[in-house]
């Protein structure tokens, strides 16, 4: 077994009855068990926060070009906003 895989390491956590039964029911939709289930979710989440909040450093030339796509104008997309001004199906 590869040591990225070996789980060695126990995290307890306090959940109530309705949270507990809603990790359940999704863990049950992807037939993996509970623990599967919100480890899974809390590294996917886990990863997603710090990639949103990891910095990037770019050289003077690099900044320039970073800095002039940024500055250039809008192009209209009537598609996306077409989807984005769409009423989503659960506010139907």
């Amino acid at each position: 077994m590869a040591a990225s895989t070996l789980k060695s390491e126990q995290i307890n956590l306090r959940a109530n009855p309705s949270q507990r039964d809603l990790f359940d029911r999704a863990a049950k939709v992807l037939h993996k068990s509970r623990t599967e289930f919100m480890l899974d979710a809390a590294t996917s989440a886990a990863r997603e926060i710090l990639l949103d909040s990891s910095e990037f450093v770019l050289d003077e030339a690099e900044y320039i070009a970073f800095v002039e796509i940024l500055d250039r104008p809008v192009v209209e997309n009537t598609a996306l906003m077409k989807l984005l001004n769409k009423q989503p199906s659960w506010e139907r």
